[in-house]
Protein backbone atom coordinates (compact mmCIF):
# COMPACT_ATOMS: atom_id res chain seq x y z
CA UNK A 1 0.00 0.00 0.00
CA UNK A 2 1.44 2.85 -1.41
CA UNK A 3 1.24 6.24 -0.26
CA UNK A 4 1.27 7.21 -4.24
CA UNK A 5 -1.19 5.28 -4.92
CA UNK A 6 -3.66 6.47 -2.08
CA UNK A 7 -3.10 10.26 -3.33
CA UNK A 8 -3.62 8.71 -6.73
CA UNK A 9 -7.22 7.43 -5.28
CA UNK A 10 -7.91 10.70 -3.63
CA UNK A 11 -6.76 12.94 -6.55
CA UNK A 12 -9.22 10.42 -8.60
CA UNK A 13 -11.83 10.96 -6.20
CA UNK A 14 -11.27 14.99 -6.14
CA UNK A 15 -11.26 14.99 -9.93
CA UNK A 16 -14.83 12.76 -10.23
CA UNK A 17 -16.37 14.55 -7.57
CA UNK A 18 -15.51 18.05 -9.37
CA UNK A 19 -16.98 16.25 -12.29
CA UNK A 20 -20.23 15.40 -10.92
CA UNK A 21 -20.47 18.76 -9.31
CA UNK A 22 -19.64 21.04 -12.79
CA UNK A 23 -21.69 18.42 -14.81
CA UNK A 24 -18.22 17.96 -16.73
CA UNK A 25 -18.54 14.06 -18.05
CA UNK A 26 -15.16 13.45 -19.11
CA UNK A 27 -13.49 14.63 -16.21
CA UNK A 28 -15.32 12.51 -14.00
CA UNK A 29 -15.06 9.27 -15.75
CA UNK A 30 -11.39 10.78 -16.02
CA UNK A 31 -11.40 11.20 -11.75
CA UNK A 32 -13.24 7.44 -11.98
CA UNK A 33 -10.38 5.53 -13.86
CA UNK A 34 -7.80 7.37 -11.69
CA UNK A 35 -9.20 6.29 -8.91
CA UNK A 36 -9.92 2.57 -10.41
CA UNK A 37 -6.45 2.29 -11.50
CA UNK A 38 -4.70 3.06 -8.45
CA UNK A 39 -6.66 0.86 -6.45
CA UNK A 40 -5.65 -1.57 -8.98
CA UNK A 41 -2.13 -0.71 -8.40
CA UNK A 42 -2.77 -1.39 -4.85
CA UNK A 43 -3.89 -4.53 -4.86
CA UNK A 44 -1.34 -5.95 -6.88
CA UNK A 45 1.52 -4.53 -5.13
CA UNK A 46 -0.36 -5.98 -1.85
CA UNK A 47 -0.43 -9.09 -3.73
CA UNK A 48 3.00 -8.94 -4.41
CA UNK A 49 3.98 -8.42 -0.89
CA UNK A 50 1.83 -11.40 -0.14
CA UNK A 51 3.96 -14.11 -2.67
CA UNK A 52 7.15 -12.43 -1.45
CA UNK A 53 6.36 -13.52 1.94
CA UNK A 54 4.93 -16.83 1.47
CA UNK A 55 8.24 -17.05 -0.91
CA UNK A 56 10.41 -16.00 2.21
CA UNK A 57 8.42 -18.25 4.48
CA UNK A 58 9.59 -21.43 2.07
CA UNK A 59 12.83 -20.50 1.62
CA UNK A 60 12.96 -20.55 5.45
CA UNK A 61 11.53 -24.20 6.27
CA UNK A 62 13.56 -25.44 2.96
CA UNK A 63 17.01 -23.82 4.69
CA UNK A 64 15.85 -25.81 7.78
CA UNK A 65 15.27 -29.05 6.38
CA UNK A 66 18.76 -29.23 4.71
CA UNK A 67 19.90 -28.35 8.31
CA UNK A 68 18.12 -31.23 9.50
CA UNK A 69 19.18 -33.68 6.21
CA UNK A 70 22.75 -32.74 6.69
CA UNK A 71 22.73 -33.23 10.53
CA UNK A 72 20.88 -36.39 10.10
CA UNK A 73 23.52 -37.82 7.10
CA UNK A 74 26.55 -36.87 9.79
CA UNK A 75 25.03 -38.64 12.40
CA UNK A 76 24.26 -41.75 10.05
CA UNK A 77 27.95 -41.39 8.94
CA UNK A 78 29.81 -41.58 12.16
CA UNK A 79 27.23 -44.44 13.19
CA UNK A 80 28.55 -46.49 10.44
CA UNK A 81 31.81 -45.22 10.89
CA UNK A 82 31.69 -46.57 14.60
CA UNK A 83 29.45 -49.87 13.50
CA UNK A 84 32.48 -50.90 10.97
CA UNK A 85 35.17 -50.06 13.34
CA UNK A 86 33.53 -52.61 15.44
CA UNK A 87 33.09 -55.26 12.83
CA UNK A 88 37.17 -54.69 12.48
CA UNK A 89 38.06 -55.41 15.93
CA UNK A 90 35.70 -58.14 16.14
CA UNK A 91 36.69 -59.83 12.89
CA UNK A 92 40.75 -59.24 14.11
CA UNK A 93 40.11 -62.52 16.48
Amino acid sequence: MSLENKFDQLKGSVKEGLGKLTGNDKLQAEGFAEKVVSKVKEAAEDAFDGVKNVASVVADKAADVKDAVVEKAAELKRWSSRKSRRRKRCCRR
